[in-house]
């Protein structure tokens, strides 16, 4: 069966045939090249690399990497993407689909920040659609996104599973209705970054048969590596060569992809298994110790790395951040977010420096600030 195909008329129309820059590892054809002249590359190597490794560009696509990642996610590698951590791939999605000063991204907060800032720094208007709080966990409202979808002209959809700093997921088929129901005039993005850490499957399988879904993906949580930024974006074959045009020149350097093919041997996937059972089990305890906490009045289910936790009021939030930074623990003050006033979200760390989590929250009130 025919796998349907993208709407290119999603794709703002001054970017349809945009040819992108035309890079040097990728413009010669003919016969095998023995003597590279054509990038103005150094003609020796530098001490610091002596066997010249890093003397070249690297390819735009390392195609072994695209293979790994292809492999990791059960993706077709023609819909592959893959990037500087998912940052690029929220901003490459925006700057494809959204024309500066017009069209629109909608977001259901409260959600991951990068999306907003992607868009504003386009020039592209931002519309929220806020999660409802069930008190243990958070619930979109699809109806509600697909009307400010309609009324706004939106082209993007932002949506997270499991959420940051929700924790809670999105059913599936809530997700692939409304992909089908916006078909016609936006792309839903379903963000997975955290998806190792929950349950259920991931979306990537449904990308063939819904071409307007994208899915977002990481090696940056389960996999450990946040100071390498590796993300991928996985969508249809046609959307996914738009990307690739758009892109910025040479954005994987060669001992990222290097780390990145390591990180993904079998025997690193397996210790990056035993990494996730872990943190699954200790955030667990991780939500227990808080929901003991006097200052705190909720512990948020969780399908992510992290837990997130409602104190009393606002002031008791500072006491517990003076508390916990005063022991040298640092955490994330979500006081910032839309909802959240009196909210903190809390990493998953190993289990002694949970131990002295423990210690401090038992000592009295506990708790400054970490990155997504």
């Amino acid at each position: 069966m025919t796998s349907p195909s993208f709407p290119l008329g999603l794709v703002r129309e001054d970017l349809r045939d945009f040819a992108g820059y035309s890079s040097a590892r990728t413009s010669h054809s003919g016969a095998p090249a023995r003597i590279w002249l054509n990038a103005n590359e150094a003609a020796a190597p530098n001490r610091a690399d002596p066997q010249g490794r890093n003397r070249r560009y690297p390819s735009p696509q390392p195609a072994a990497l695209v293979r790994a990642l292809a492999a990791l996610y059960g993706a077709d590698p023609a819909g592959l993407v893959v990037g500087r951590g998912s940052d690029e791939a929220i901003d490459l999605l925006v700057r494809t689909l959204c024309r500066p000063g017009g069209d629109g991204v909608v977001v259901t907060s409260p959600t991951f920040g990068m999306y907003a800032v992607s868009a504003r720094l386009h020039g592209v208007p931002v519309h929220d659609v806020p999660q409802s709080d069930l008190g243990r966990t958070w619930r979109l409202d699809p109806e509600r996104i697909v009307e400010e979808v309609r009324r706004t002209g939106s082209r993007i959809v932002f949506l997270a599973s499991p959420g940051n700093p929700t924790g809670a997921t999105v059913e599936p088929a809530t997700l692939l209705a409304l992909t089908d129901t916006l078909a016609d005039q936006a792309v839903v993005v379903v963000d997975e970054a955290y998806q190792e850490f929950g349950v259920g499957g991931s979306l990537v399988g449904r990308v063939a048969a819904h071409p307007t879904l994208a899915v977002l993906r990481t090696l940056s949580k389960a996999h450990g590596l946040a100071g390498a930024r590796v993300g991928t974006v996985l969508t249809h074959p046609e959307l996914a060569a738009v990307l690739r045009r758009v892109q910025a020149p040479y954005p994987m350097p060669e001992p990222v992809v290097s780390l990145a093919l390591a990180a993904l041997e079998p025997v690193a996937q397996e210790e990056t298994r035993h990494r996730v059972a872990t943190t699954v089990r200790e955030r667990a305890r991780l939500a227990g110790l808080l929901a003991e906490h006097p200052g705190v009045r909720a512990v948020y289910d969780s399908r992510a790395n992290f837990v997130l936790a409602r104190c009393q009021d606002a002031g008791t939030v500072d006491d517990v951040l003076t508390d916990l930074s005063g022991r040298g623990i640092v955490v994330r003050d979500m006081r910032h977010l839309p909802g959240l006033e009196d909210a903190l979200r809390v990493t998953v760390g190993t289990p002694s420096e949970l131990d002295e989590v423990a210690g401090a929250l038992a000592a009295g009130p506990a708790f400054t600030t970490t990155e997504r």
